[in-house]
């Protein structure tokens, strides 16, 4: 049976991941397999790939066959390298222990170089993040600085307005002022004429009192008749 070493696509329509499987060749991409050696994430930088390499290695001594991406994993790991290692142990061109050490000196440089890249990628994210850290700043400067320029022309134009509201407050002020003085005078007529009408009512009490010493001086005479008419009685 011609086994082949693929991927089988799982997760999202714009975020995929995929499973590393040793299927027949003969099965669609997705379908059935005879087992899962590893997971491969192309969504992060650099890629995440998780991969058992013993398995790996021991399919592919047995003649199962990568597909190319399923080649150049196995190459970034190793896999490759250490079967064609072996190979060269088996036809006898160096020692086993020679190939481990072949193997562990490329495994270190292989190490560096992915740590060199990992550091290289998170500087540029860092440049990234300070570079548009800087442009948001000066955007919010740029927006300060507007909208101090409008609330200053606000400002100017509301002390405009002020200005020009305050010569009209002084003509009310003395409209205000010639009204009360206007109005003022009216109090004056006022007690005049009270003054008036108390010295027209004030003179009827002496014709009263007039009259009745008038009435009195008249009444004061008939007491002496009544006197004489007694004398003349006593008389008699």
């Amino acid at each position: 049976m011609p086994a082949k070493i693929r991927l089988t696509r799982h997760g999202r329509k714009k975020s995929p991941y995929y499973h590393i499987v040793i299927s027949d060749s003969r099965a669609p991409r997705d379908g059935r397999y005879i087992e899962r050696i590893g997971m491969y994430n192309p969504g992060t930088n650099p890629a995440t790939i998780k991969l058992d390499f013993d398995r790996a290695l021991e399919w592919l001594q047995k003649g199962a066959q990568p597909t190319d991406t399923c080649r150049a994993i196995l190459s970034y790991k190793g896999v490759l390298f250490k079967n064609h290692l072996l190979n060269g142990v088996k036809k006898g061109a160096f020692s086993e222990d020679e190939a481990e050490v072949r193997y562990n000196t490329w495994l270190k440089e292989k190490e560096n170089e992915i740590q060199a890249k990992k550091s290289k990628v998170e500087k540029a994210l860092e440049e990234e993040e300070k570079k548009r850290f800087e442009a948001e700043k000066k955007i919010k400067e740029a927006k300060a600085a507007e909208i101090a320029e409008k609330n200053a022309e606000l400002a100017e134009e509301e002390k405009a307005e002020a200005a020009d509201k305050t010569p009209e407050a002084v003509p009310e002020e003395k409209k205000d002022q010639e009204s009360s003085e206007i109005e003022t005078p009216e109090k004056p007529k006022e007690e005049k004429k009270n003054q008036e009408s108390s010295k027209i009512e004030t003179p009827e009490k002496p014709k009263e009192e007039k009259k009745d010493q008038e009435s009195s001086e008249i009444e004061t005479p008939e007491k002496p008749k009544e006197e004489k008419k007694e004398e003349e009685g006593k008389k008699e």
